[in-house]
């Protein structure tokens, strides 16, 4: 009876064992997979979120009916911000507003031009000021703008259209023959319009605006402009923005650069080869010119200052079927641009990125083209006489291989150069979205982390395992792990508040210490030797990291207290601008060292701990066992304990420094957060973690920036990926090759 007892007794014992073991199975292998499938779902959100910076443009045609209003050709031709209300200006001064979706006419008009004036010119301010000039046969020129009032009648959006006269109701006198060609500035401080005339010169007017506080009231005060002779016949003249640089364009391709303030020409050049100039316009802002050839090209150039003077360069070019360009539509809150050649093919391209986003065939060959302020409608207008209405979605056309990893040549720069810069003050702005100096200082702020980092943690690690005496170990290990515990906003805040003026203030010291420590240390050991046995038998063995610590602490105390002497010996007061004017090597305060140093105390007690169970890891026989055969205690450390521990080591290493690449907190804090390439250690740096941290707060959702954002968050989980991988291929290779003994 008891037999059968203890025997079921068994059964049951095993069965429950039986059972714990596949409930524990089942549990980790869900554990485990729930981490992967956790990995795998932010990897792939991660695509979700990016993938939309890649996508080409998409077009769609959805209107097409007759041209609006007179048969005359047509001058102009613009859409409101809400892509409701066309504008259209004939070259017989008559102009329309219709609807985009219908051609309905909103409203038509003509300008205030005498009953005999001829047209002879035409020239808009900026797409988004939408102030034209028209030049006439007699000199004269008149100055309008078309405008949009938008109301809210019983909840409905009205767009009532008028054409203004912002300066004169009457043409102005600006010289006595035709004016073939005119351009017009518009600014705050004032209005500049300079025309080629009929009598083959340049002629030019400023009206200063003059403000009475008392009523608000706007006077203009007139200037003549005087301006250089010219030896080319101008196809186009375009002003910039700032109202003295003038473009002199020719049809055969030659260009002159005029200084208006220095009236003279600064640089002259051609534009192409074996090619005629077809059209010129200028990008958004009005730094970079578009010139667009009869062989198909179109080209972005803009003024570089090199050597003391301006030249006028090519900086990128564009290309499609080889067919001439016949008219260019740059966008007005972008640096992209639409391109119709005359054979019909409509193309849409982004300057800064280079990108060709996409290209159509239209029924027909195009005259003119408006692309809305919000570039999702473009309005075309065909030789044939008909208005074509497309919708265009090209969301994210600013990101390219190129402008993430490659050298770009941004506007005001003198040469290409990696640039990270997402915002400014001004909507002209042209944003850069260069990785490769985040990248670097991912990289830089790493490798100094882990210069201090890891040879105090491995070192450490071994004289805990091996040497020290395991009371102490039990003080040590524990107190050195709580150090992972500290919030690294708390090191952030000290070594950005404290540790930065520290390290500016005490330089010297900074460098003594790192010299005269390992000295100090050495010295202190060879001292130790020479005291008599009856003293030293009081320090068992493993304890002597007590009689070091005083030691460790007299050199810092010492190195601080000589810094300020030895900075006036040496270095005439001022070490940081000894550096400077001696070395050319740059101080900002919140650098590089100071980040190694405050990450390195927030990487060391993961690389130290790891290590450490490592090496305590390595079974005792096989030391005792190389004792035994006469080896000496480094030699066993070196000759067995090591090898057998490298993988654990190597993990600890790995594993450190992927937390070093990750940190947020410590480098968003401790430095100036500049994306710049300097491997200098007293210049700061910004990594991908801190720029993510920045400026993720700042993004408006689903924009070009927000996007490109979660890329440079892709970037670092597929750096910390392949790192691992790697990490975990070398581990197992040291493991095969040492698992052995």
């Amino acid at each position: 009876m008891s037999d059968s007892v203890f025997a079921g007794s068994n059964t049951r014992f095993a069965q429950w064992r039986k059972f714990k073991d596949k409930a524990a199975a089942v549990g980790i292998t869900a554990g485990g997979s729930g981490v992967l499938f956790a990995i795998l779902l932010i990897f792939f959100y991660l695509l979700y979120e990016i993938m939309p910076l890649f996508q080409s443009a998409h077009m769609e045609q959805t209107q097409r009916y007759a041209r609006v209003g007179s048969p005359a050709p047509t001058l102009h031709m613009a859409v409101e911000e809400q892509a409701e209300v066309g504008f259209r200006l004939a070259a017989d001064g008559t102009y329309y507003f219709f609807s985009v979706s219908d051609g309905s006419i909103v409203s038509e008009g003509r300008l205030n031009l005498p009953a005999d004036a001829e047209i002879t010119s035409f020239n808009i301010d900026s797409e988004n000021s939408r102030i034209f000039a028209v030049g006439l046969a007699d000199g004269r020129m008149l100055i309008a703008r078309h405008h949009y009032k938008i109301s809210y009648p019983n909840d409905e959006r009205l767009i009532t259209p008028v054409l203004q006269y912002p300066y004169a109701d009457e043409p102005i006198r600006l010289a006595d023959s035709s004016l073939q060609k005119i351009t017009l500035r518009n600014s705050e401080e004032a209005l500049v319009a300079i025309a080629y005339t009929a009598n083959g010169g340049l002629e030019g007017r400023r009206w200063v605006k003059e403000e009475d506080f008392l009523t608000e009231e706007i006077t203009l005060v007139e200037e003549n402009l005087t301006l250089p002779d010219l030896d080319i016949k101008p196809h186009t003249i375009l002003l910039g923005p700032t109202q003295d640089w003038l473009y002199v364009l020719s049809h055969k391709g030659q260009y002159r650069l005029v200084d208006v303030d220095e009236e003279e020409v600064v640089d002259a050049g051609v534009l192409f080869d074996n090619a005629l100039l077809t059209d010129a316009r200028f990008l958004l802002g009005g730094y970079s010119v578009l010139v667009s050839n009869s062989a198909g090209e179109t080209a972005q150039w803009f003024n570089v200052k090199s050597d003391g003077a301006v030249h006028f360069e090519k900086i990128r070019s564009f290309r499609n079927a080889d067919k001439g360009i016949v008219t260019v539509s740059p966008e007005h809150r972008r640096k992209g641009f639409v391109t119709v050649n005359d054979a019909g093919q409509l193309d849409i391209y982004y300057s800064t990125s280079q990108r060709h986003l996409a290209s159509t065939k239209l029924p027909e060959p195009a005259t003119k083209m408006a692309i809305a302020p919000r570039a999702e409608t473009l309005l075309i207008e065909t030789q044939g006489g008909e208005l074509l209405v497309w919708e265009i979605e090209n969301e994210h056309p600013e990101v390219s291989w190129s402008v993430l990893w490659e050298k770009v040549w941004y506007e005001s720069y003198p040469e290409p150069d990696y640039i990270w810069q997402s915002s400014a003050s001004t909507n002209d702005f042209e944003p850069k979205y260069s990785f490769a100096p985040l990248a670097f200082g991912t990289l830089k702020a790493a490798f100094y982390a882990m210069i201090i980092a890891a040879p105090l943690a491995v070192c450490g690690a071994i004289y805990t395992a091996y040497f020290m005496a395991p009371a102490m170990r039990r003080k040590v290990k524990p107190l050195i792990e709580l150090m992972e515990a500290l919030p690294t906003v708390i090191l952030g805040f000290l070594a950005g508040l404290w540790l930065a003026p520290f390290v500016e203030k005490h330089l010297p010291a900074v460098f003594s210490i790192f010299l005269f420590m390992p000295i100090g240390v050495l010295l202190f050991a060879w001292l130790w030797n020479y005291i008599p046995m009856r003293f030293r038998k009081h320090v068992p063995d493993g304890w002597h990291p007590l009689l070091v610590a005083p030691v460790i602490i007299l050199v810092v105390v010492v190195c601080v207290w000589m810094s300020a002497p030895v900075e006036r010996v040496l270095f005439d007061g001022d070490m940081r601008a000894w550096f400077t004017a001696e070395l050319g090597i740059s101080f900002d305060q919140r650098n590089a060292l100071v980040v190694g140093i405050a990450m390195g105390f927030a990487v060391i007690p993961t690389i130290f701990s790891i290590a450490e169970d490592a090496i305590f890891s390595v079974p005792k026989h096989l030391s005792y066992g190389s004792l035994a055969l006469g080896a000496t205690p480094w030699q066993t450390l070196v000759g067995v304990v090591m090898p057998t521990a490298s993988p654990g080591i190597f993990s600890a290493l790995m594993i450190g420094m992927g937390r070093a690449v990750g940190e947020t907190m410590i480098v968003l804090m401790a430095t100036g957060n500049t994306p710049v390439m300097d491997m200098n250690i007293f210049e700061g740096m910004r990594t991908l973690a801190a720029n993510i941290a920045v400026e993720i707060g700042e993004t408006e959702v689903d924009s070009s920036h927000y996007r490109v954002l979660f890329l440079a968050a892709f970037v670092l989980f597929m750096f910390t990926f392949v790192v691992n991988t790697l990490a975990e291929i070398v581990r197992q290779r040291l493991r095969n090759r040492y698992g052995n003994l």
